[in-house]
């Protein structure tokens, strides 16, 4: 009897457990996730393709806090679209540490990020004083923390962009003297 009331426990956990998760779709568009897949082997032209997904993410959230008719549920809406950049950016922040793990030269796309990030910060820190509006209280609770957390995110991106690039600025000019006194002992 105590073994079925064990098995039966552990069932209604099971059940519990998978019904209480929250299954997130992927923040990106199939057409996104084809043009991602098609620069994968260019890591400038991949990076500046995330960076393009972050700013669409931000624009639609400007674009619905906008909206002088505040739509049912814009709360979760604006929480769901900074989960999505929050993603985005983690993502793009492990194509950094991939490309620089493989020694591949993407000072371009490091400096296009690096200007990015000035501009996440500022528009997120802007949404973050915002929820401080009385007028906005009820609905912002609903995605305060999911400011936070994408505040997070681009700080720890930007820290590590900027980290990476004099290591890449270093090897670039590196190999170029290397290829220039190549050149002259011929």
């Amino acid at each position: 009897m105590r073994r079925r009331g064990a098995v039966a426990f552990a069932l209604c956990a099971v059940v519990i457990a998978a019904a209480g998760q929250v299954h997130r779709l992927d923040p990106l568009t199939p057409a996104e996730t084809d043009a991602l897949r098609e620069a994968s082997m260019d890591p400038n032209a991949k990076l500046s393709l995330y960076v393009k997904y972050a700013r669409a993410r931000l624009a639609a959230i400007e674009q619905l806090r906008s909206d002088s008719h505040a739509p049912q549920g814009r709360g979760r809406k604006l929480h769901d679209l900074l989960a999505d950049f929050r993603t985005i950016v983690d993502e793009m922040d492990r194509n950094v540490d991939s490309f620089a793990d493989q020694k591949l030269d993407f000072r371009k796309a490091l400096k296009e990020i690096i200007q990015a990030d000035g501009e996440f910060q500022s528009k997120l820190q802007a949404l973050k004083e915002s929820t401080r509006d009385p007028a906005v209280a009820a609905e912002a609770k609903e995605y305060e923390f999911a400011v936070l957390d994408a505040i997070d995110a681009v700080d720890g991106d930007l820290e590590n962009v900027k980290d990476l690039l004099p290591q890449q600025e270093k090897t670039a000019a590196e190999a170029a003297a290397r290829a220039k006194a190549k050149g002259k002992s011929k």
